[in-house]
């Protein structure tokens, strides 16, 4: 089971059912209080908003928008503020590309974000990094909630509801209309509202120092490395089988991403994932083979098709010893699939400890791979302390990472769940009548 078939079927299963709804009905949120603010694309106005936010006080609510699908890359094409005392503000990073000023301003302050680690990235690449923040998404996965999105969370704890059909447009365009601005601006009007609505209840859960835990870790988190060798995550890549076939995606893909990065466009409007992996078991032989096939219709031109079968042809001519491998090598453990014939022990173990887990997640009200990482637990169970004491089992969590909280709900478990017995080689034959 894969990372997000086991977070889809953890949440399946644990997230807390819907109270029925006999409050008031949610009232619309249709305009900011202040109105929607100019967008500020150039040093003057910039240099208002950085004095306005520095005069402020209290937390700062923080968003941003991408063109996810449209360009190239994961770069911020809007952020949105708001803070007591400030007001709101939405700045055009094309116009102001560097907002190292604004952050340093803010660096004392606590930044309110939802779904954090989304934003995060793009908020670094123009200078804003916070020190401190809350998540009003995770806050709202450990206080139990079913439905996180910042709409749902919005409906169901402020009593509001928020317009949310702009948010897959083409944020580059330029100038941006006015009703996605306006859409932009209520993304952070109630931000700072919900973060004090949930503090306060994961407070009476006590969970807030737990939420605490992990502010503190995603912000002190380091920005991901590159990821190796992208292109095994084209869509469909599961079929793809072998060696030389894997060859012939990377090529393709490789060849897309330098045009769509040259054209600042998102690599799926230059060719498609599953345009790849059809080129790729098909094997064309020449570009009027390659033509014949999905994603290489009439509409694309000979020249097109003339670069696309030069990518597979680069990779038929490959040496064998120069092909990749069927999967990419890894430090972790197996999937879990093959653990029952690799090592019986090590599967016992881990079907112990994820029922552990799994039981004390539901008592909490939280989702599992919150409570403790699938992949944490995987490694564990693979390679467990060689004493494995709860004390060893201890060093070995935070050595992977997980926070205190998490270590004190689980450890003792995790070290009950190791001392699983391993299912006998051969089942026992029972004695037959004579």
């Amino acid at each position: 089971m894969t990372d997000a078939q086991e977070t889809a079927s953890a949440n399946a299963a644990q997230a807390p059912p819907e109270e029925p709804d006999t409050g008031p009905a949610p009232v619309p949120l249709l305009e900011p209080r202040e109105g929607v603010p100019p967008v500020v694309a150039d040093e003057a106005g910039l240099a208002e908003v950085i004095a306005a936010f520095a005069a402020g006080s209290g937390p700062v609510a923080v968003d941003a928008e991408r063109a996810s699908g449209y360009r190239y890359g994961q770069r911020a094409y809007l952020v949105q503020l708001r803070r007591e005392g400030a007001g709101s503000a939405l700045i055009d990073p094309v116009g102001c590309p560097d907002l190292s000023t604004l952050g340093d301003v803010l660096a004392d302050a606590e930044w309110v974000l939802h779904a954090a680690s989304q934003d995060l990235p793009c908020l670094r690449e123009i200078g804003m990094v916070p020190r401190r923040l809350f998540d009003t998404e995770l806050a709202g996965r450990l206080a139990g909630h079913a439905r996180v999105g910042l709409g749902a969370m919005v409906e169901n704890v402020l009593g509001y509801t928020l317009e949310k059909g702009h948010s897959a447009v083409d944020w580059s365009t330029r100038p941006l209309p006015d009703p996605w601005l306006h859409y932009a601006a209520l993304d952070v009007e109630l931000l700072v509202d919900l973060r004090d609505a949930l503090e306060a209840d994961l407070d009476r859960q006590g969970k807030l120092p737990w939420a605490r835990q992990e502010f503190e870790a995603i912000a002190a988190a380091p920005p991901a490395p590159p990821r190796k060798d992208p292109w095994r995550r084209t869509s469909g890549m599961h079929k793809v089988r072998r060696r030389r076939q894997i060859a012939v995606v990377r090529e393709l893909w490789t060849a897309r991403d330098k045009i769509a990065q040259k054209r600042d466009v998102s690599p799926g409007k230059v060719l498609t994932d599953a345009a790849i992996v059809e080129a790729a078991l098909a094997m064309p032989s020449d570009a009027r083979a390659l033509s014949a096939l999905p994603g290489f219709g009439h509409r694309m031109g000979r020249k097109q098709l003339d670069h696309w079968q030069a990518a597979v042809e680069r990779a038929k001519a490959l040496p064998e010893t120069a092909l990749p491998q069927q999967s990419q090598a890894t430090n972790g453990p197996p999937p879990p699939r093959s653990w029952a014939d690799k090592d019986p022990a090590a599967a016992a173990r881990l079907a112990a400890a994820r029922s552990a887990v799994t039981a004390r997640a539901e008592e909490l009200r939280l989702p599992q791979e919150n409570l403790l990482t699938p992949d944490s637990v995987r490694r564990l169970c693979w390679q467990p302390p060689r004493v494995r004491t709860e004390a060893e089992v201890v060093s070995a969590l935070r050595a992977l990472g997980a926070r205190e909280w998490q270590i004190e709900q689980t450890a003792r478990l995790l070290t009950e769940a190791l001392a699983a017995p391993a299912p006998s080689e051969e089942p026992a034959q029972s004695e037959g009548r004579g």
